[in-house]
């Protein structure tokens, strides 16, 4: 089976796994999942049973979930194109340590704005949270500007999938007109850098439902009830049952 990538829309942060499926030019298929919709729905809980996109299904049906996981799980496929590097050199941990700082004080900025804008809140405290949200969103672009400082890109002298995994939560502050990245001119720079990339310009299309030209291995998208039914995730969750105690 080919591997399946459940992707969530709108905005999803699995826009940077998109990316990064793409520059390793393998075989792949995706899976729309709509949210808050479909992502919380019992046919969705089969493959990712905290309701969270992205979803990773491999060839053999088993299923990695959490960016960070699938990330590392890509970067193992990807050492030959210089994506990532082998586990135990020190370019791994500068690999691992950026990705860590991506998903945990880059993408957890954004989590109240995220909040105020899913959830009904009275006035006050809309604003209030919106505007927690701005400042930490504001300081973790200052703390990415100067780690990123001069470099092509955010390890060094070629991209990464740290890089894939940056522009996928970048563009989130013009979903919610926060910070102006003008003032930090690095990631700016980086930012439309990545933006004229095709395989960026190729999950744009994905999401928003346009034609949409791979220059990596897309074989298509699959309905999420197809790949449930699969008989491979089947027998790897009869696996699991069984041996459950």
């Amino acid at each position: 089976m080919t591997p399946i990538l459940f992707y969530g829309v709108p905005s999803g942060c699995s826009f940077g796994s998109i990316v990064a499926l793409e520059w390793l030019a393998r075989p792949y298929r995706l899976c729309r999942i709509e949210m808050p919709g479909v992502v919380t729905s019992d046919t969705y809980k089969h493959i990712n049973p905290i309701a969270e996109t992205p979803s990773l299904m491999k060839a053999d049906g088993r299923v990695i979930s959490e960016t960070i996981a699938i990330m590392n799980h890509l970067g193992t496929l990807g050492i030959d194109r210089r994506l990532a590097f082998p586990q135990g050199t020190h370019d791994f941990d500068r690999w691992n340590q950026m990705l860590a700082f991506l998903n945990t004080t880059f993408f957890g900025s954004f989590s109240p704005l995220w909040y105020a804008y899913e959830h009904e809140l009275e006035p006050e405290a809309k604003k209030a949270l919106t505007a927690y949200g701005r400042a930490r969103v504001q300081k973790a672009h200052a703390r990415l500007e100067a780690l990123l400082g001069d470099r092509p890109w955010l390890l060094g002298e070629h991209r990464t999938l740290v890089d894939a995994y940056f522009i996928g939560i970048a563009r989130w502050t013009e979903y919610h007109h926060v910070v102006d990245r003008r003032a930090f001119p690095n990631l700016q720079r980086l930012f439309e850098k990545l933006e004229a990339d095709p395989a960026v310009k190729f999950a744009h299309a994905i999401e928003q439902q346009r034609p949409a030209v791979s220059a990596g291995g897309f074989e298509g998208e699959v309905r999420l009830e197809e790949a449930v039914a699969h008989p491979s995730h089947h027998q790897v969750a009869a696996v699991r049952i069984t041996q459950h105690p």
